[in-house]
């Protein structure tokens, strides 16, 4: 029978198949795997995810953990100090379809990091200011969120007054460097 649904796993442990340059290191991440709590996998057998030193492709069929400072765009990158608790949850993360890097591997995506914190603004607060972003006026921005251009000038001031900016252009400005929108 084609297209039929595999029965859901009754344990909670993982298949993890071990990638590592040799044996002592793929024997030191094999004692992590299994210390995290999940199997280790024979080469020849299915698993959920790979754990590597970095020797394995970002792109398997299977999604893969990195420890170390490895290049490459893994589905998981943890740093070479990664403890079983850490192990575990990155395993179930990117099993799971997510994407996990260690705050050792997280870079600004637009300049160098800010100073302050980046004030709470809200779910249209954001949406305004991206149309801002975008060039919109007013009237094209009430247009583009359904709203009226008198509800798009209330959100206005307020972002306004959250990030300290006295214009469209300073609040860009603002949000792009506090990483609230993206270019």
């Amino acid at each position: 029978m084609s297209g039929a649904i595999a029965p859901p796993r009754t344990d909670l442990r993982l298949r993890v198949a071990i990638m590592a340059a040799d044996a002592a290191a793929a024997g030191r991440l094999a004692a992590l795997v299994r210390r995290s709590g999940h199997a280790v996998a024979a080469a020849a057998d299915p698993s959920d995810a790979v754990v590597t030193d970095g020797c394995a492709p970002p792109e398997a069929e299977v999604p893969v953990v990195a420890l170390g400072m490895v290049e490459g765009d893994y589905a998981g990158l943890l740093a070479p100090d990664s403890g079983p608790t850490q192990l575990d949850a990155a395993l179930r993360a990117v099993a799971a379809g997510l994407r996990v890097r260690s705050p050792v591997f997280a870079k600004p995506r637009f300049g160098p990091p800010s100073e302050e914190p980046a004030p709470l603004l809200t779910p249209r607060e954001i949406e305004v200011l991206a149309a801002f972003r975008d060039g919109l006026s007013a009237k094209e921005t009430a247009r583009r969120l359904g709203i009226s251009p008198h509800t798009v000038k209330f959100h206005s001031e307020s972002l306004f007054r959250k990030l300290g900016a006295g214009c469209r252009a300073e609040a860009v400005a603002k949000g792009l460097r506090r990483q609230i929108v993206e270019f």
